[in-house]
Formats: structure tokens, C-alpha cells, sequence
């Protein structure tokens, strides 16, 4: 199993609109193989630098899946105008990815 992460400081006050964001997304994950399942993780607020931190979280059978898929076309849709929302975020997200250690 493969977990892909990517972290997103989003901009005080713009929480709600990034969230509408993803719950209206056209996703096609659920086609993709060794696609498993996708969570948004909300964290808490950083008052002090203005910020909520989220997590996109998906779960795959292997790195090899998540790796064809972001060379798909279905990755070029779903990331299509991502930059449209740049006022949304503190910098760019930091991507995260991890093998699932087996028998822990």
C-alpha cells in the first residue's frame, strides 16, 4: 500500500470556499486503478501566521499506481485549473508520499 499526502496551508477565511472546492471537484479517482480511497483532513488553525492547515490523503495499492495515474489524463483534468485559486493558499503544497511498512 502507498499513501500520497499533500499538505495545504489554506488562508484565513478562505477555509470554507476550499472545501466547496473539493466537494465539487470532478473527480474520476474512483476509475483509476490501485486507487483505494481519498479523505481531506481539516487541522487546526495557525492564528500567528494565518493559515488553516489541510491534508489531501489517498491511499493506493502500490506507488506504482499512484505513479500512472499522475502521468494520466485523468490527473491533467483533475488538476487543471489549479492555479485559478492561488489567493487561496500560504505557498504551493508540499507533497508527501510513504510506503506502508507490512506486518506493523
Amino acid at each position: 500500500m502507498y499513501i500520497a499526502m499533500n499538505r495545504f496551508k489554506v488562508a484565513t477565511g478562505s477555509e470554507s470556499d476550499f472545501e466547496t472546492v473539493w466537494r465539487n471537484r470532478d473527480s474520476s479517482l474512483t476509475e483509476v486503478p490501485g486507487f483505494v480511497e481519498f479523505r481531506l483532513l481539516r487541522g487546526k488553525a495557525n492564528e500567528e501566521e494565518g493559515y488553516t492547515l489541510y491534508s489531501s490523503h489517498t491511499l493506493w495499492k502500490s506507488e506504482a499506481d499512484f505513479q500512472n495515474w499522475t502521468k494520466s489524463e485523468n490527473f491533467r483534468a483533475a488538476h487543471r485549473n489549479a492555479g485559478d485559486r492561488k489567493a487561496m493558499y500560504k505557498g504551493p503544497p508540499v507533497f508527501e508520499g510513504f510506503n506502508v511498512v507490512d506486518g506493523i
